[in-house]
C-alpha cells in the first residue's frame, strides 16, 4: 500500500473515495444543515456540500457513532468519485486510538467494494500524531488471514494507495509521522503473518529462519543457539519442553545497537515461541486446539518490534530473545513429576506439561540477564487464567518494579494497547511450593496468571522486569470493523514506543 500525505484542498484531490470523520451531534440536525459539519472539516468547500448528510442524520440513518459509514456517489464540486462519512463518535473522546481504528475501518469497508485509492481528511491540531495513527490503522486494515486460499478472486481487491489529508499543514511536517505509522503497521503485520502460519509450515526452525531473514534485511545481528549449544549452557527447562518433538528447539537473539547511545541501558524484549502446543502429556482438549499455532505470538511480536526498531533507530541498545519449541507428545516427552535444572541452576518440578511457556521463558530470562540486560519486558500467551480475569480487551501486566511498570503503562495507553496491572504480593509466592525441587511449574488452582508471573520473576530478578500475558488479546475470534479475524500483533506498538521514548523512561 502506497502511503501519501497531502495538504492541498481536499475537494481537489482525485481518489476513488474521500473520507471525512463526522462526529455525533448533540442537537438534532435540520434539513438545511451542511453535509459535512465544521466539526468534521475546516475546508469551506466541503462544508458547502449541503443536504445529503443532514438528511441522513435527520432520519437516523447516520448518527456519527464510531465506525458508521455513509457514501455519496459522484458528489458535486469534489474530484473524488465518492464522499464517505465515517463516524468518529463523541468529538471530546476522539484520540489517536480512534484515528487508528478509523484508518483500518475505512480500508476494511471500502476494499471489498473495489476501491483502489482512499483519502482521509483529518482536521485536528494533533496532526503528526493522528496522521501516524491513521496510517498504522490503514496498513493493519489491509491485512487478511487468507494466505492459503487458492481462489485468486479472494485477493484481487486491494487498496493500492492511502492518503492522509491535513489542509494547511505542509506535507513535510507530516511525512515523518506517516512514515512512522507505515513502519509500525508493517511490523505489526509481519507479526500477524508469523502467527497466522500453520504449525506444519512454521516450525521452530522456520521461525528461526524468519528471524534471520528479517534481521539480514534490516542490518541487524541475529544469533541462533541450537540444541547442542543450549545443552552445553545448561538450559534444561527449555530443552525439557522440546524433547517430545522431532522438530528441534532454538534460542534466537536479535541485536540492535545504535550508532550513539544515551547511556548504558540495555532493553531486552523476550517472547514465548511455542510454534504449536498440544499441552504435552497433560494434553489439551481437542476443541480449539487448532488455534495453538498462536502460542508463539509473543515471539512474533518481538520479531516484528525489532523490525520497526531497526528502521526507527532509538538511542538505546535493544536485544530480542525468542526461545522457540514445539510442545508435542511422543515416547520421549516430558512427564509430570520430572525435575529439570534451569540455566540459572534452580530446579523445577514439572507438575503440568501444559505450563511449558514459563519453562522456556525461564531460561531465556536468565540468558538475557547474563548478556547485560538492564531492563526486561516479556510477552507470552502464558495462561488461560488471564482471559478469565480480563477477557479479550486488556493485556495483563506484572512487574518487580512499580516505577518501570507505571511508565510502561503510559506508553501502552498512548499506543492504544490496553494493559492492566495485576498484583504481585509476596503472599502469592506461597502457592509455589515443591517438596522435591526449588519450585514447581504451577501454583495450583488459584491466581494462575499471578503464580505464573511469580515463577518468571524467580529468573528475572533483580533486573527491572515486566511480564505481559497476552493469551486473551493476541487472537481475535471474530473480526472487528478495523481489523480482521485472527492474530492481532498485540504489544508490537508498545515495544517500539518503549524503545523510542526511552530517554523519557529512565528508571535509574
Amino acid at each position: 500500500m502506497q502511503i501519501n500525505v497531502e495538504s492541498s484542498p481536499a475537494e481537489k484531490y482525485s481518489a476513488d473515495a474521500l473520507a471525512i470523520v463526522c462526529f455525533e451531534s448533540e442537537e438534532k440536525p435540520t434539513a438545511e444543515a451542511p453535509a459535512v459539519s465544521s466539526a468534521a472539516s475546516s475546508d469551506p468547500e466541503l462544508v458547502a456540500q449541503s443536504g445529503w448528510l443532514a438528511d441522513l442524520r435527520q432520519t437516523g440513518e447516520f448518527t456519527g457513532k464510531l465506525y458508521e459509514t455513509a457514501v455519496l456517489h459522484r458528489p458535486e464540486g469534489i474530484s473524488a468519485k465518492r464522499l464517505v462519512a465515517i463516524g468518529g463518535g463523541k468529538r471530546e473522546k476522539f484520540s489517536s486510538v480512534e484515528a487508528r481504528r478509523i484508518g483500518g475501518a475505512l480500508v476494511r469497508f471500502l476494499k471489498p467494494k473495489g476501491f483502489r485509492s482512499i483519502a482521509l481528511l483529518i482536521d485536528t491540531p494533533n496532526g503528526d500524531e493522528y496522521v501516524s495513527a491513521a496510517v498504522e490503522g490503514a496498513v493493519l486494515g489491509g491485512w487478511e488471514p487468507d494466505t492459503y486460499k487458492s481462489d485468486p478472486k479472494a485477493k484481487e481487491k486491494q487498496v493500492d494507495a492511502f492518503t492522509v489529508m491535513v489542509p494547511g499543514i505542509p506535507d513535510e511536517a507530516l511525512k515523518a509521522g506517516a512514515e512512522r505509522g507505515r513502519i509500525i503497521g508493517e511490523a505489526q503485520n509481519l507479526t500477524r503473518d508469523l502467527v497466522n502460519e500453520p504449525a506444519n509450515k512454521l516450525t521452530p526452525a522456520g521461525l528461526a529462519e524468519a528471524a534471520k531473514k528479517m534481521a539480514g534485511d534490516l542490518g541487524l545481528e541475529c544469533e541462533v543457539l541450537d540444541q547442542e549449544a543450549m545443552a552445553k549452557l545448561g538450559m534444561g527447562a527449555l530443552l525439557g519442553v522440546a524433547q517430545g518433538s522431532s522438530n528441534p528447539p532454538f534460542l534466537i537473539s536479535i541485536k540492535y545497537r545504535p550508532s550513539e547511545t544515551g547511556g548504558k541501558d540495555h532493553l531486552a524484549l523476550v517472547g514465548k515461541g511455542v510454534t504449536f502446543d498440544t499441552g504435552g502429556i497433560s494434553i489439551k482438549p481437542s476443541e480449539g486446539m487448532e488455534k495453538m499455532k498462536y502460542d508463539m505470538a509473543g515471539a512474533a511480536a518481538v520479531i516484528g518490534a525489532m523490525r520497526a526498531i531497526a528502521q526507527l533507530k532509538p538511542s538505546i541498545s535493544v536485544t530480542g530473545y525468542v526461545p522457540t519449541v514445539e510442545n508435542m507428545v511422543n515416547g520421549n516427552a516430558q512427564r509430570p513429576g520430572d525435575i529439570v535444572t534451569t540455566l540459572s541452576g534452580k530446579t523445577v518440578e514439572v507438575l503440568n506439561t501444559d505450563a511449558e511457556g514459563r519453562l522456556i521463558l525461564a531460561d531465556a530470562l536468565t540468558y538475557a540477564n547474563r548478556n547485560g540486560a538492564t531492563h526486561i519486558v516479556d510477552a507470552a500467551t502464558l495462561t488461560g487464567a488471564i482471559a478469565i480475569a480480563l477477557g479479550h480487551y486488556n493485556v495483563g501486566a506484572f512487574t518487580n518494579s512499580e516505577e518501570f511498570l507505571q511508565r510502561f503503562l503510559k506508553i501502552a495507553k498512548a499506543a492504544g494497547e490496553k494493559t492492566w496491572p495485576l498484583p504481585m504480593d509476596e503472599e502469592y509466592k506461597e502457592y509455589l511450593k515443591s517438596a522435591f525441587a526449588d519450585l514447581p511449574n504451577i501454583g495450583g488452582r488459584y491466581g494462575g496468571s499471578i503464580t505464573a508471573a511469580w515463577f518468571l520473576r524467580e529468573f528475572a530478578d533483580p533486573t527491572p522486569w515486566i511480564h505481559l500475558d497476552i493469551a486473551g488479546t493476541a487472537w481475535l475470534d471474530d473480526g472487528k470493523a478495523w481489523m480482521s479475524k485472527g492474530p492481532t500483533g498485540v504489544t508490537v506498538r508498545s515495544f517500539v514506543n518503549l524503545a523510542m521514548d526511552w530517554t523519557a523512561l529512565q528508571t535509574g
